[in-house]
């Protein structure tokens, strides 16, 4: 409760209460004992910061990457063809501050029996669905019982192949990953766990037995990190990550930019910064060390991979992302500029609209663009 948190870091009660009252904040004992001081790398990521209400903050959009668009039933969101975002969960370890999803997260986000049931009759009717990411809030902070009812039911729709889980619990709350859980997510093969580590502080002794535990039960582990100014925007600070996931038996999969929504532009890096500290540890490191640096695309456009041929200039100085369809999708930039970009004085002022593949929900006959990833 804000009165708590103030009196931890001598922070004033009623700034943390005016963001708190807009977006909650969620710190455990454990993710707390990782704060050394105020303002540093792991307190920046949880504790509430006036910033989030900023007249820039309040210009981004609530749902940045269009989910609720396409969502044909509460909690399920099916932006590409053979796979859906499943949301089985409405809390989390900790409530991070540049959550994509903080609209909804401790606040709006009710998942019920009934919305359950929505999503895997959703999912059952719709037979090209073969890849199914549970996500939230976190599932792993589900109690093992309902957990295991939600892994079998998905298990036993014939299509489904494949199972992912997205969670923060092994860096952010590691006591959580016991034998019992780990017991129910191996007799739900394959199950891929996508974990969520930011900074080399999180990989604690207690992140080391949870990956482990996963591990050892043969659970594939990837890691996506978000890319966060001041936090961990250094080739330092990522190689010595990347490095320690996968001592840990965790293969980094994806360093994401920081989405355009409401509350979180204080985390965001210009794009010239990414591309250069992925140029700086393809020269330091091994490929196994480095994940693909993308960004999930306003206007549910889907997943980009940003590198030195996606990433354009346009002739008024402004940024373009060339999608794998060809089309040139205009983006907001930050303060620096980009060096060795493609094309830095063909593309027109305006955004260049190319082809698009697409593709019709049957339930909905909506029209719904496909990503690249």
């Amino acid at each position: 409760d804000p009165d708590s948190l103030a009196s931890v870091f001598s922070s004033p009660a009623q700034v943390l209460k005016r963001v708190i009252s807009r977006y909650p904040a969620r710190i455990n004992p454990h993710y707390l004992s990782l704060i050394d001081r105020p303002r540093d790398a792991i307190y920046r990521q949880v504790f509430p910061d006036q910033e989030e209400l900023s007249e820039a903050n309040d210009q981004n959009p609530d749902d940045p990457i269009g989910e609720d668009v396409y969502s044909p039933v509460a909690n399920l969101s099916h932006r590409y063809r053979d796979r859906v975002l499943f949301l089985v969960s409405d809390t989390c370890p900790v409530f991070c501050r540049f959550c994509t999803r903080k609209r909804k997260v401790g606040r709006s986000l009710s998942v019920t029996e009934e919305t359950l049931e929505a999503g895997f009759r959703y999912i059952e009717d719709h037979r090209k669905i073969r890849d199914v990411l549970l996500s939230g809030g976190d599932p792993l902070m589900l109690p093992d019982e309902r957990l295991a009812r939600i892994l079998d039911r998905v298990r036993r729709i014939p299509h489904v192949e494949v199972i992912r889980i997205g969670t923060r619990v092994p860096a952010a709350l590691p006591q959580r990953i016991t034998p019992k859980l780990v017991k129910i997510l191996r007799d739900d093969h394959p199950a891929y766990i996508h974990t969520h580590f930011n900074h080399p502080r999180e990989i604690t002794p207690e992140s080391r037995e949870a990956c482990r535990l996963m591990a050892d039960a043969g659970l594939p582990m990837s890691n996506q990190t978000v890319l966060l100014k001041g936090i961990n925007d250094d080739a330092d600070t990522l190689e010595e990550l990347f490095r320690g996931l996968l001592n840990n038996r965790v293969r980094p999969y994806y360093l994401f930019q920081v989405d355009l929504a409401r509350g979180v532009d204080h985390f965001r890096t210009p794009l010239a910064s990414g591309l250069d500290i992925m140029d700086e540890l393809h020269r330091r490191t091994s490929p196994m060390a480095l994940p693909t640096y993308v960004v999930d695309l306003p206007d549910a456009k889907g997943k980009v991979v940003l590198n030195r041929g996606s990433v354009l200039m346009r002739a008024d100085g402004g940024i373009a992302i060339r999608m794998p369809t060809g089309e040139e999708v205009a983006y907001p930039e930050g303060d620096r500029p980009l060096n060795g970009v493609s094309d830095p004085r063909c593309l027109p002022t305006e955004t260049v609209a190319g082809s698009r593949t697409r593709w019709s929900a049957p339930s909905t006959g909506r029209e719904k663009g496909k990503g690249s990833i």
